[in-house]
């Protein structure tokens, strides 16, 4: 008998990189079910990241400032090129738009409370507006979406500012989706759809097809709120250059470029993972884009997608954004993906409810399906309970806070005053991609892939 040799065994038990279990259960399933696959959340592959830089912190050449003696300013403006009413935030992380649908009536007001309590915005997502989040946001942005989901013109002129989405990270030119069993009588009513209907949102304005009728769509918004609020024009970032060029041109008084790394509650995985480019590609080249019309502050630059911690919102402004804008951290923020779920300070597992739609925490991206075990994004009746405002406004506002430290402890270090006199100066990258992308030198170098021979 002629047994196989060691080689012949470790060949045969060998991963195909191409064809890895990842890639066999995706074909699989292709196979027996002929569906694509739709999930919540963003990509979960390895992407080039703020992660990748570092801050070049004060010692000689720079002095540091005295963090509990010295002050650093937070307050950003934003819309200061033609609103009669440019918004004044406190600190530069605003809380993204996700809609009443995706998310509850509970958290959308757990949001506003958030937000007013740290003195920055929130945002209403697709949808339109709720009762809930007017009355506890002191800034809300409204969201004019190619859907038109539940748009009303009055409660345009209730909002602090307008944003006209064009396009979203983590899905750009493509709709966003909302399953069936999210659309509850509520929903419906305000999006005037049928009950527990799949709906999908156009992937593109209705009304116009180019940048001149975004600008004729900028001027009616205006004249409908008396040229008093902002207009924002958010993109997803792919041809971010010409995009953000064309934003300006159409008149918009903030561009907001959300990139790869932003999540979604629900669309295609193919979209989330192949469509889009990372956040750190785009936010240099929509300050090029800037910077190449003489528009760099004159028009603000609000940077969203995968934007976690206080060192993230640091390096985005460092590159030359004005303020950041954030999602899926803080659905995290508010449980998403906890073992538990609060309740007037006590803890309940979520556990059976996880291994319930087959998966657990950490891995769960189950948004689309509205059966969230901590009652984030869902509209069932009972899940939903499971988030109260008050505590999950507690949580938000936490979260917020400790971003806004960690941002003024970093900007303290580099000696700064302000968080927006941070540049890009004060970084460098750790890889050649991250140098390339966000065109910084490489660590313990003056190199600059792309711009320079090495």
């Amino acid at each position: 008998m002629n047994l196989p040799s060691q080689s012949h065994q470790s060949i045969s038990r060998e991963e195909s990189w191409g064809y890895d279990r990842r890639i066999l259960n995706y074909i699989q399933n292709a196979a027996a079910h002929g569906l694509y696959e739709i999930r919540g959340l963003g990509a979960k592959r390895r992407l080039p990241h703020f992660d990748d830089l570092v801050f070049l912190g004060a010692s000689m050449s720079r002095y540091p400032l005295e963090g509990y003696r010295e002050k650093c300013t937070t307050k950003t403006i934003l819309g200061t090129r033609y609103a009669k009413k440019p918004i004044q935030l406190e600190i530069p992380i605003a809380i993204a738009g996700m809609s009443f649908g995706s998310l509850s009536a509970n958290v959308k007001e757990a949001l506003g409370r958030a937000a007013t309590a740290v003195g920055t915005s929130t945002t209403t997502g697709d949808g339109g507006m709720t009762t809930e989040e007017r009355l506890s946001s002191k800034t809300l942005i409204y969201q004019c979406l190619p859907s038109r989901y539940g748009f009303n013109p009055d409660d345009v002129r209730k909002a602090d500012a307008i944003e006209i989405v064009v396009g979203q990270g983590a899905k750009p030119g493509g709709g966003g989706m909302l399953l069936g069993q999210k659309i509850n009588p509520r929903v419906a009513q305000m999006r005037t759809l049928p009950e527990g209907v799949d709906q999908r949102s156009a992937c593109r304005h209705p009304d116009w097809t180019g940048p001149d009728d975004l600008t004729i769509k900028i001027q009616q918004l205006r004249e409908l709120t008396d040229w008093e609020k902002p207009i924002f024009v958010k993109v997803g970032a792919s041809r971010t250059f010409n995009d953000v060029k064309l934003a300006v041109h159409a008149g918009a008084d903030v561009v907001v470029v959300d990139g790869m790394q932003g999540g979604t509650a629900a669309t295609q995985t193919v979209f989330i993972e192949h469509v889009g480019i990372p956040t750190l590609a785009a936010v240099r080249q929509a300050v090029d884009a800037l910077e190449d019309m003489n528009m760099k502050g004159e028009v603000q630059l609000i940077v969203s997608g995968g934007i976690r911690t206080g060192a993230d919102v640091a390096k985005a402004i460092a590159m030359g954004a004005d303020a950041v804008s954030i999602g899926q951290a803080i659905l995290m923020a508010l449980g998403c993906n906890s073992e538990t779920y609060v309740q007037k300070g006590t803890h309940h597992s979520a556990i059976e409810d996880y291994t319930a739609i087959g998966t657990a925490p950490g891995y769960c991206h189950h948004c689309h399906t509205g059966k969230c075990p901590v009652g984030v994004t869902t509209q069932d009746e009972i899940l939903e309970k499971r988030l109260e405002p008050e505590v999950g406004a507690r949580r938000v506002k936490n979260y917020l806070q400790t971003l806004n430290m960690e941002l003024t402890t970093i900007a303290r270090a580099c000696g700064k005053q302000n968080v927006h006199h941070l540049e890009r100066e004060d970084l460098v990258a750790l890889t050649i991609e991250a140098a390339a992308m966000a065109r910084l030198p490489l660590a313990g170098t003056d190199w600059i892939p792309g711009v320079q021979p090495m």
